[in-house]
């Protein structure tokens, strides 16, 4: 009987020190690879109880509160990675909008001197240009018309004075002739009278 007994309580103890380091190697195996939470998990279910507290081994509490500093550290290096990609972004951003801001400005630009028209070194809309050169053919027209009239009037004119110059010169012949005439008539009579008063 007895060593029965002995042999149930050697089993006994090679089953908890078996369970016990089961227990030890979940929960280097819990604490190392785990998240946080399932970390906290772990060690709130397998802790002992004493009375309403839990008894938790020294070495899990060291070894959860160095992976939570490693959590955080992690955590803050990539927030800091975040940031600075941010930042470079933002930056990144800034000149985009500032070459697109010029982009802009340059198609505007383009755009402006695309719908106008350079006359003497002043860029003028098309609207403008068309109505300038409109406006221009318009006083040429009229100038042409007007000048048109005056040469059309000068012509009447110099045609009458043309016509009347003929009629004075024909009137000045025929007197010229008559005067002539008139003088040939006036010598004869004097050479006849001379003529009597020798003989």
């Amino acid at each position: 009987m007895k060593v029965k007994q002995l042999f149930i309580a050697i089993t006994l103890c090679f089953s908890i020190v078996a369970s016990a380091q089961n227990v030890a190697k979940n929960a280097n195996l819990k604490l190392k690879e785990g998240p946080i939470d399932e970390q906290f998990e772990f060690i709130i279910q397998n802790s002992n109880k004493y009375k309403n507290y839990k008894v938790v081994k020294r070495v899990w509490i060291e070894k959860l509160q160095k992976n939570v500093a490693d959590s955080i550290n992690a955590i803050r290096k990539d927030f800091d990675a975040e940031v600075a990609k941010v930042a470079t972004q933002q930056s990144e951003i800034e000149k985009l909008k500032a070459d697109l801001a010029a982009v802009n400005q340059k198609i505007t630009d383009l755009n402006t001197e695309k719908d106008s028209i350079s006359l003497l070194g002043l860029q003028l809309s098309k609207g403008s240009y068309q109505t300038l050169m409109w406006g221009i053919i318009a006083i040429l027209a009229i100038l042409w018309l007007f000048f048109a009239y005056k040469f059309k009037s000068s012509n009447a004119i110099t045609k009458e004075a043309n016509a009347k110059l003929t009629e004075t010169e024909q009137e000045f012949e025929e007197h010229r002739k008559r005067a002539l005439e008139r003088e040939q008539q006036v010598r004869r009579k004097l050479q006849d009278e001379i003529n009597k008063n020798k003989s």
